[in-house]
């Protein structure tokens, strides 16, 4: 059993130096499969923020975790909106115009405002999101939006082993976010690092990592993807 509180406090303590750019960081929990006891022993540990990936289980969860934000960071269908306006705190895949503008719609006929950030697609065809040449048209659209907050923008690196590679990737989002941030004081976050490559990531400017296997160990071989 993976020693969850030793692991917070671990990556707590790395992350109080902040990234590269003296920037805070703001860690999120990736709780896919994690049990409701698993995340609350975290909670307690000192996490702030929690992030699950599949609409079911951020149902499911929601009345079981003890306090924190929380946070949708998978693959969200246009029908299971629904279920995370006025609980989810942040939305950080959304990749595509008219899912932003569904959000908008369902938000305003609720009379609430989401939290979103921008899901950016760095090249890798079967995963979704805005492709990167096409995100700042996209930005200024989804901005003009009621019932949406863009907070920022979210990215995933490819499985790639290349770091320098990757590093030229973390640095054109990190361009992406500046230009925005100049424009927009509400556009905080780079939500950008998971396991794998969080610490490259903070190097090139994330300011928000969403780290799973780090807190609560390897999933099982079933659950994995």
């Amino acid at each position: 059993m993976a020693d969850i509180e030793a692991n917070v406090k671990k990556i707590l303590q790395e992350l109080k130096g902040g990234n590269a750019y003296g920037e805070a960081v703001t860690l999120v929990a990736a709780t896919k499969t994690r049990t409701a006891e698993e995340i609350n022993r975290a909670i307690r540990a000192g996490i702030t923020c929690v992030g699950e990936n599949k609409v079911q289980e951020f149902r499911d969860k929601y009345d079981s975790l003890e306090k924190a934000e929380r946070h949708f960071i998978g693959n969200l269908q246009a029908n299971k909106i629904k279920y995370l306006l006025g609980k989810c705190d942040l939305i950080h895949s959304v990749g595509d115009v008219r899912l932003a503008e569904e959000i908008s719609r369902l938000a305003l006929s609720r009379g609430i405002v989401q939290n979103i950030l921008i899901e950016i697609n760095l090249g890798e065809a079967q995963k979704g999101g805005i492709p990167l040449d096409e995100a700042d048209a996209s930005y200024r659209h989804i901005k003009t939006l009621e019932g949406v907050k863009v907070r920022g923008c979210m990215a995933m690196l490819p499985a790639e082993d290349e770091q320098g590679y990757l590093a030229a990737l973390c640095n054109k989002m990190r361009q992406f976010f500046e230009a925005h941030r100049e424009r927009d004081d509400g556009f905080a976050y780079l939500s950008m690092g998971m396991s794998g490559d969080y610490r490259l990531c903070l190097d090139h400017g994330s300011n928000m990592v969403r780290l799973g296997t780090c807190i609560f160990g390897a999933r099982p071989a079933r659950a994995a993807e």
